[in-house]
């Protein structure tokens, strides 16, 4: 299942792609080298978090890294979301995430990395080239005429005074503080030991033992485990430490099924009244002891149902209660009104219930109409760097502001 931005697997993990280098915006240009803009990853996975289907999200990082611009934003955006919509946040390195995508991916709860994947180049690079031999080469000489004495700072047709190497040197080093304090925050690492890898890239196992990865996995590892683990949560938060066992007093037996959205009908073929249904409690498949069958004679009769089984019906019962509650809860911040006592009562299953939430979540979000969306021309291309977050001065440019 597709949404704009991520995918959806069978069990509502959303996967979100953070693929290519990483832009603040972007054109046509950045379109086609395949390189992935902030506004464009926060706006999936905000989405995702809303999507009242999603029970978890993975973000699938392949990336050299990006520009710093927009990428601390980033950051506090995914952490804010995460907090907020309280649904388990994961990633995994498939193949690299590395410097701006590095930063990114320890948001996570849980980072994974694959058996070749690389992560790390904590680090900060800012780039001058110099093209004042090129031009001499090419019989130019430019001359730039500015006000302010700074103006001209490493513009590309000079080279580079020591005065403004010392300027982009300190910004530099600014920026790469701001970095290693995000990523020691987040990892749970100190700050030395974050400024101690020197930017270096850690493949697979290694990137484990240095602390910059929980463990190595593929995406569809990450995804299935995230799976299991909210399948563990669900049951034991369903399930209290004192558990008591209710017996119905003699009546004729009956069974609940959560897919079933008719009333419930005995094995008689008869339907219940309303007052009937609402006496209906969790561990209702339990055949009823009858009165003049004394206890101790109960485990003589071939039909009686085990005790341990009776209790995983109860606490699979108790774990799509919790589910439908969580569904509910979820879609009345999206302003979706569901009754899960209805729902309950009607044995809707959470998945059903999921479904048909997104759906009208989905038609609530179309425009009355459709249009195309315009938006203003793009600044001029820069030339930036892929493989980490990048600061330079801007080039020299006549009556520039």
């Amino acid at each position: 299942m597709g949404r704009s931005g991520y995918t959806i697997t069978e069990n509502g993990i959303a996967v979100v792609p953070v693929l290519g280098p990483l832009v603040s915006r972007g054109d046509w240009l950045t379109a086609l080298f395949g390189a992935s803009e902030y506004g464009v990853v926060a706006e999936a996975v905000h989405t995702a978090a809303d999507d009242p289907v999603v029970r978890g999200i993975v973000l699938e990082i392949d990336s050299p890294g990006g520009e710093v611009g927009g990428l601390f934003d980033l950051v506090e955006t995914i952490a804010s979301i995460k907090a907020k919509a309280g649904k388990p946040l994961w990633a995994v390195a498939s193949e690299a995430a590395l410097s701006a995508a590095y930063a990114i991916a320890s948001v996570a709860d849980r980072l994974y990395v694959s058996r070749t994947g690389e992560v790390g180049s904590v680090g900060v690079v800012a780039v001058h080239v110099d093209e004042s031999a090129a031009d001499a080469m090419a019989g130019l000489k430019w001359t730039l005429i500015h006000a302010g004495a700074r103006k001209t700072d490493g513009n590309p047709h000079e080279p580079l005074s020591p005065r403004a190497a010392a300027d982009i040197q300190a910004d530099v080093d600014a920026l790469y503080d701001a970095l290693i304090a995000v990523v020691a925050g987040n990892r749970g690492l100190s700050a030395d030991a974050v400024r101690s890898t020197e930017a270096a890239i850690y493949r697979g196992e290694r990137a484990v033992e240095a602390g910059l990865a929980d463990r190595v996995g593929t995406v569809a590892q990450a995804v299935a485990d995230l799976e299991a683990a909210l399948a563990t949560e669900h049951v034991r938060a369903g399930t209290p430490a004192n558990r008591t066992t209710h017996r119905h007093s003699a009546q004729p037996a009956r069974t609940c099924t959560m897919s079933n959205p008719d009333p419930v009908i005995d094995e008689n073929g008869a339907t219940p009244t309303n007052d009937d249904v609402g006496k209906t409690d969790v561990i209702s498949e339990l055949p009823e002891a009858e009165k003049e069958t004394p206890p101790e004679a109960a485990p003589d009769r071939p039909h009686q149902m085990p005790v341990s089984d009776a209790q995983a019906i109860a606490d699979r019962l108790r774990g799509e209660f919790s589910e439908i509650a969580t569904v509910a809860a979820q879609a009345a911040r999206l302003g979706i009104e569901i009754d899960a006592a209805d729902a309950m009562r009607r044995g809707l299953k959470p998945d059903a219930l999921r479904r048909s939430s997104s759906t009208r979540w989905q038609r609530a979000r179309m425009p009355p109409t459709s249009s195309p969306l315009h938006r203003s021309p793009p600044p001029p291309a820069t030339v930036r760097s892929s493989s980490g977050p990048v600061s330079a001065p801007p080039p020299g440019a006549a009556k520039e502001v």
